[in-house]
């Protein structure tokens, strides 16, 4: 598995923080309270993707029916592979692209029964391609160690923006927890 050296890590890390008000106050910020929520229904609300079952078999189920990209823009779904950690994959909405190798992503139960907004994620695959990633860990406060698979971007159906993804958030968790 690719490591990206420690120095690396921290200069991005460090960047992270120092990136403005929603990066540095908000990042993984927690939306509302404890929700039984997985990732699938809440990213299919909020991004408007249309597509079911386990998170890793949306990149797959989306060809010929969505445009699919290495690069991402707010409102795409970022598709993760399965592995150790994550059996059935997983899937965040972008929210905001930082920079070529940074994004912010709002998702659910990335931290067990929580919904997050505006946690950071950062590319580590040595190509820049994002086909490998870091996520913000909020419990600790900081860049998880862990490097996760990631199969690539869903592109929103609908144009997106940072505000427009923040305020429909609430609403999301709602429609999730409502059903398909």
């Amino acid at each position: 598995m690719h490591r990206v050296p420690l120095a690396c890590l921290l200069l991005m890390t460090l960047s992270l923080a120092g990136c403005g008000s929603s990066i540095s106050s908000r990042a993984g910020a927690f939306v509302g309270g404890p929700v039984r929520l997985e990732c699938a229904p809440f990213a299919r609300v909020l991004s408007h993707v249309r597509l079911y079952g386990e998170a890793a078999d949306w990149w797959w189920q989306a060809d010929g029916r969505y445009a699919r990209s290495r690069t991402p823009e707010p409102g795409s779904v970022l598709v993760f592979g399965r592995s150790g950690r994550l059996p059935s994959g997983h899937v965040a909405v972008v929210s905001r692209v930082v920079s070529a190798r940074q994004i912010l992503v709002t998702q659910a139960n990335w931290v067990h029964n929580r919904v997050t907004a505006d946690q950071p994620v950062i590319d580590v695959s040595p190509r820049g391609d994002w086909s490998l990633v870091r996520v913000w860990w909020p419990p600790s406060g900081q860049m998880g160690t862990g490097d996760y698979l990631a199969l690539g971007f869903i592109r929103a159906v609908w144009p997106a923006t940072h505000d427009k993804i923040a305020a429909a958030t609430p609403g999301a968790i709602r429609g999730a927890l409502s059903g398909p």
